[in-house]
């Protein structure tokens, strides 16, 4: 049996095998898989290999069963089925998915790749799924944000837009799943509000499904208020292929003279740890490049093989980092995760850190992307075993629940149809303003668009979800030493 290899690829080459990662070098291991020539069932030899990869890598290896106790004639694995149990790769996770909800597999490893990657074939949107009424039947998805560059961008679909209908039909509780993603191409009807109704309002856009690689360097702006000059960036994931354009888009605010930011991570479910600990560097108070970003945990077997995976993460030297601010306001929502939720507890001992918005995601662990590199290979599997947990500088990584970070303001996007990024009147970035010059901010005189989150808290059924289920993974990437 030859020698497996774990290649974990970055960004820059499109390939990124990780999750809660830093980018990866390809370590060789000398596993080695166990089959039975006599065995007939044709899941026994991959299962036998993700079981030794398992063993070798996972944060949990200590308590993994005994592989002639589990069931190898189990189907290897499937991404996104409910019934979990008749699937190896859940069936040996541990206490899956109570404290390990974050491991997963794909059957294309090509595929787990490009999602990490930001790279999916949709229409590039994300949307808010509510009911209409409270006969709780009929419903409308409010567009949350929308890809740059994306077929749904070129069709001139946009932030605050209502839609309605898909292909002339109604969104319901039966169909909101699947009526999006049955469709290559699709035409939205569009909706208005009118005397305090959603309603069709005779527009209608088209667009077809196209490959869309994510640009998370969504938007920014400077805004000033008396003496402050408040810089706002709204970054949707931590993608290193842009972590140029991160850097670039600090050079403008730093020669804006900046001296608050306001970070919305609201769309952000993660990504490369080697970026989040870039955007790090770019923000903490007074940089210092002997300071520790966070310390990792790995499983006592790698941590001998690659000591160095032990060792600190320290700040880099950024020219841009903004240099002398006092705190840090981050936006979130019930999705912020894994990268962003890195952010919030990296930076917690070097400065304030402010939440506003919702409870975070709560993942304070990662993963690693494993595949066979047989060649020809014998399986096309991809997975992700939780590999590390993440601790700061004071050894505090006490968000690994489902209620994440507990905000400082609680706020929820309460406000239909949603407002563009940066109008000062959105309902959380107008809670920041508040909360940075202590002057209020008058409400809007619409009270038809205005409802509260305890009336809608039961009728959501999707808060700011890709069209695309697989951009809405939690993840972090990690990049394995030599």
């Amino acid at each position: 049996m030859k020698n497996l290899r774990i290649v974990v690829f970055t960004l820059f080459v499109s390939w990124i095998f990780v999750a809660c990662k830093k980018e990866t070098l390809n370590p060789t291991t000398t596993t080695k898989t166990t089959t039975n020539s006599t065995t007939t069932n044709p899941n026994e030899a991959a299962n036998s290999w993700v079981y030794d990869q398992m063993k070798e890598w996972y944060l949990w290896s200590d308590l993994l069963p005994e592989k002639s106790k589990t069931n190898l004639t189990l189907v290897t694995g499937k991404d996104g089925d409910d019934d979990i149990k008749k699937y190896y790769f859940y069936s040996i996770l541990n206490d899956y998915p109570n404290i390990d909800r974050f491991s997963w597999i794909r059957e294309n490893v090509t595929d787990l790749t490009n999602s990490l990657s930001g790279i999916s074939t949709a229409f590039g949107f994300s949307r808010t799924a509510v009911y209409l009424d409270n006969t709780q039947t009929d419903i409308v998805f409010f567009i949350s944000n929308v890809t740059l560059d994306s077929p749904a961008a070129k069709a001139g679909i946009k932030r605050g837009d209502i839609i309605l209908t898909v292909n002339g039909t109604q969104i319901n509780k039966d169909n909101y799943t699947t009526i999006i993603a049955n469709n290559e191409t699709a035409t939205f009807g569009l909706g208005e509000l009118k005397n305090g109704a959603f309603v069709l309002s005779g527009k209608t856009l088209k667009a077809t499904k196209a490959v869309v690689q994510t640009d998370p360097v969504h938007f920014w702006k400077v805004i000033e208020k008396g003496d402050k000059k408040i810089g706002y960036l709204v970054y949707t994931s931590f993608l290193a292929a842009y972590d140029t354009k991160l850097k670039t888009v600090f050079g403008e605010l730093k020669s804006k003279g900046v001296n608050e930011l306001v970070l919305d991570l609201r769309m952000n479910g993660g990504g490369s740890i080697a970026s989040a600990d870039l955007l790090s560097s770019l923000i903490v108070k007074n940089l210092n490049t002997n300071n520790v970003i966070h310390q990792d945990e790995w499983n006592a077997n790698v941590a001998k093989k690659y000591p160095s995976v032990v060792n600190p993460t320290k700040f880099s030297n950024q020219p841009n980092n903004l240099g002398m601010l006092n705190r840090l306001v981050v936006l979130t929502s019930n999705g912020t995760a894994s990268a962003s939720e890195l952010i919030i507890n990296s930076l917690r001992p070097y400065m304030d850190v402010i939440i506003i918005g919702q409870n975070t995601y709560g993942k304070n662990v990662g993963s690693i992307t494993i595949k066979d590199d047989n060649n020809p290979a014998r399986w096309t599997w991809g997975f992700q075993p939780i590999v590390l947990k993440t601790n700061n500088s004071k050894g505090e990584s006490n968000y690994g629940t489902k209620s994440g970070f507990t905000p400082n303001y609680v706020v929820s996007d309460n406000i239909y149809p949603f407002k563009d990024w940066g109008d000062e009147s959105e309902t959380l970035l107008k809670r920041a303003l508040e909360v940075i010059t202590g002057v209020a901010i008058p409400v809007e005189a619409s009270a038809n668009a205005k409802r509260s989150f305890r009336q809608l808290e039961t009728q959501i059924l999707q808060l700011h979800e890709s069209e695309n289920p697989e951009e809405n993974r939690k993840d972090m990437f990690v990049k394995l030493p030599k």
